[in-house]
Order: structure tokens, then sequence, then C-alpha cells
């Protein structure tokens, strides 16, 4: 049996100290929005300024950490739920990570805002984020692929305009793209458009006084769209 590594005291409270830092960052979310200030951080953990310097160079190092975080945490929560639906049904595997993207979302409402509301001014999200961020997507077509190898989804005859379709090409050279035809390619990434802009329209208010029950809402919704990508 191999022995795990030992942790420093060091390292033990260093890593303590990052996520209190990120705990207080993300309640400054909850209250202000995006725009955090290591110094307001560091007043509401007691410490002086500079000291946050150790740990992140920059606000925007903050960021990129509460987003990369925020990533990882719904790809993980997508992924769990796709995963415990039977292969075949390819239906409740798109189904089951829509429903599973809106209760993180719901749960997470400050950090959807940051990783999918209006982009923070100033901020570039570096290199590093693209993984996470791409994970659900990339099950999400995946499961198109699935359908079409098995037999059971056919691939659109949409016309596509000469743009539309260079522009799928190109995203099919992309990891986790692969293999997908350009018209089914268009038709997922539509798919998952609205689902996120149902899921946005949800969280900001801009569903109210129009849905009262925003459950079966959503529900209309993914069937409409399981059809539309012949999933159902």
């Amino acid at each position: 049996m191999t022995a795990r590594p030992l942790v420093s005291p060091r390292a033990r409270a260093r890593a303590e100290m990052i996520e209190q830092i990120k705990q207080a960052a993300r309640e400054h979310l909850a209250a202000e929005g995006p725009n955090l200030s290591l110094r307001a951080v560091a007043r509401d953990l007691g410490v002086v300024s500079s000291a946050m310097y150790r740990y992140f160079a920059s606000r925007d190092d903050l960021l990129t950490a509460l987003i990369l975080d925020g990533y990882t945490s719904l790809a993980d929560a997508v992924e769990e739920a796709e995963g415990e639906v039977p292969r075949a049904n390819l239906a409740n595997r798109w189904i089951a990570l829509a429903w599973a993207t809106r209760d993180w979302a719901l749960e997470h409402r400050h950090e959807y805002a940051l990783l999918y509301g209006s982009p923070v001014p100033g901020y570039v999200a570096p290199q590093d984020t693209i993984g996470p961020a791409t994970r659900p997507v990339v099950l999400a077509m995946h499961i198109l692929a699935d359908g079409v190898e098995r037999g059971v989804v056919e691939v659109p005859a949409d016309r596509l305009g000469r743009e539309v379709r260079a522009d799928m090409e190109n995203v099919r050279t992309f990891a986790g793209f692969e293999g997908l035809p350009p018209t089914l390619l268009a038709r997922g990434m539509s798919a998952w458009a609205q689902m996120h802009g149902t899921i946005g329209f949800e969280l900001f208010g801009r569903l109210t006084n129009a849905v009262s029950d925003y459950d079966s809402y959503f529900d209309y919704q993914l069937r409409m769209m399981t059809r539309f990508l012949g999933l159902s």
C-alpha cells in the first residue's frame, strides 16, 4: 500500500487561508457582484491588505480562482447526473445534464452570474479556464455523437450558410467536438444556448410576470429541444 504524502503544517495553513479568501470573495460576489477588491476581502478577514498578495497576485488572479472553482463544481455536478442515466436513453441523458445545470445555477446564483453573466470589465480569462468551462458542453455533444454512432439520431439536412458551416467546421477541430456533422453540431450549439438562456432568464428575473411555474417551463423547453436534436 502506497503511503500518502505528508502535508506540512505550513502548506496546510496556506491552503486553509486560500479557502478563507475565496469564501470571503464569494460573499462579496453575492453582495456586490464581481467588483472584487483584495483590500475589502483582507478587511473582512482581519488581515493587512499586503498579506493578500502572498496568496493572489491580483484581483484577476482571485477572480480566476473563483471561476475555475465554479466551472469545476458545475462540471462535476453535470457529469455525475448524466452518468446515472442508462447510456441508451439519449433524451434523458440530455435532460439530466440540463436539470443538473439549472439546479447548480439556482444553488450558486452569484457564481453562475460570474460564469455566464456579463463579462467583468477589464478581466480577461486565462487559457486554463477553457478546459473546465467546456466540460459540460463537451459532454452534451458526446450525447449527440453517441446517438449518431448508435444509428438513432439522424444527421439534419439543414442548409447552413457558408459562414456558419465554416464556423462549425472550425469547432469540429476542438477537442471533444470531433466527428459531429456540422448540421447536428449547429443544432447542438443552439440547444445549448437555449438552455443557458432559459436558466439565465429565470435567474435574472426576465421571466417575471410571464412564467409562474419555472420547473414546468424548463421541462417544456427541454422536451422541445430533445425533439429538435432528434434525441426523442
